[in-house]
């Protein structure tokens, strides 16, 4: 049995924005590693993690994973904040990983072992232009990825137009108009379709730019054109308007990227609203949620997509993949790139080859934290205490504000 003896938190990447959580054990050498970053706010999960959840856990059996997250889960009193739960995530995933190096098994082994060989993962293909654009799909179909994202310009790409205001009261931000939108997007696909045919699998991110009717009208707009799904058509606060999109098109749906909750898309899971789920899996808390929201949506014919972002680091990756190896409600997985020496920080990191995830078989997690050449990613270590690093947000024309 296996004491939790201390956690600490690693602060790497160039600008300290990848949190990295191990946790230590009584047992010589024995230890586990877990993701707990947050590019927005990295010294908040540290002090969650540092002055709530270590004092509670050390003395802890480490095998009572359960117990542990069920009490991670209510020792804030106040709970489904994606602050709390990135900072339980990343101790989930330590304890997973050290349950893995006692048993001397993968993770994916201890889910109920593999159902498949590797992991399918879709691309990001963006261009400021179409032209642009077809030069990523084109690159990433030659290197064997059978679903790429198409983005014209970013999140948003096809609707930014020029402020028709003389002067403005607000700071500056990309000015983003629905209707031109709507008009682009399809077009995008129109012109993909011609050049790529049927077979090839697209998704597109509208990143929750619309109002509800004008998401109703895009999904409508796309059903021709056959997508893998589309991403993120709603706010959050608006999900109840997927019984309408469902209601008018055939387009799969994905969401979740900003859930937090445990039973947040349980509504939509149960009235088959939703295509994919897309959290997170240390904002959703860590491996121990994510399994059963998995085999919840296997009952419903609801598919994974766990939710990866360019900002995200190699653990969350390895976290993800042992569960899609594991789950037979698994769609696909979105990809990440790492630069070599964000890699050799990270020994036994997932390979991503020919458009799939390939795990190695050694226990626990598989990946382990160099700490020296991780320390030596950061720029400036002194600039971590004025961390600074707010999410970018659009504008309507009038200068109103979009909720990512």
């Amino acid at each position: 049995m296996a004491i939790i003896s201390g956690i600490q938190c690693i602060r790497t990447r160039h600008d300290g924005s990848w949190v990295i959580v191990k946790v230590l054990t009584d047992q010589d050498g024995l230890y586990g590693i877990g993701s707990a970053s947050d590019i927005y706010q990295p010294g908040a999960i540290v002090s969650v993690i540092e002055e709530l959840l270590k004092p509670l856990l050390i003395g802890r059996d480490a095998s009572q994973i359960e117990d542990i997250w069920q009490t991670m889960y209510t020792s804030g009193y106040w709970r489904n904040g994606s602050t709390l739960h990135t900072a339980m995530g990343g101790i989930d995933m330590a304890l997973w990983d050290i349950k893995g190096k006692e048993a001397g098994l993968p993770v994916y082994q201890l889910l109920g072992g593999a159902v498949r060989s590797a992991v399918p993962c879709y691309a990001h293909a963006n261009g400021s232009t179409y032209e642009q654009l077809e030069e990523e799909v084109m690159a990433y179909q030659e290197q064997g990825y059978g679903v790429i994202r198409c983005q014209l310009g970013g999140y948003g790409g096809g609707g930014f137009v020029s402020s028709r205001l003389p002067s403005t009261i607000f700071p500056p931000a990309n000015r983003f108009d629905e209707a031109s939108y709507i008009t682009a997007i399809p077009a995008m696909f129109e012109k993909l379709r011609v050049r790529f045919g049927m077979n090839l699998s697209f998704t597109h991110d509208v990143h929750e730019h619309l109002t509800p009717s004008g998401a109703v009208a895009l999904s409508k707009e796309l059903d021709p054109y056959r997508l893998f799904f589309l991403e993120d058509l709603l706010p959050a606060e608006h999900t109840d308007w997927y019984r309408s999109v469902r209601l008018n098109s055939t387009t799969p749906q994905a969401v979740g990227e900003l859930f937090v909750h445990p039973q947040e898309w349980l509504p939509l899971v149960k009235e088959r609203l939703i295509d994919f789920v897309r959290m997170r899996v240390s904002k959703a808390g860590g491996i121990t949620p994510c399994r059963k929201i998995a085999v919840v949506c296997e009952a419903f014919g609801v598919r994974t997509a766990w939710q990866e972002g360019g900002e995200n680091d190699p653990v969350n990756q390895a976290a993800a993949a042992h569960l899609d190896m594991a789950i037979m409600s698994f769609g696909v997985q979105e990809s990440n790139h790492f630069r070599a020496e964000e890699q050799e920080a990270f020994p036994g990191h997932a390979v991503l080859e020919g458009g799939h995830l390939q795990l190695n078989d050694k226990p626990g997690l598989g990946i382990d934290i160099d700490e020296a050449k991780a320390a030596a990613l950061l720029r400036d270590p002194k600039r971590l205490t004025s961390y600074h690093h707010p999410y970018k947000l659009d504008r309507k024309p009038d200068g109103t504000l979009l909720r990512p």
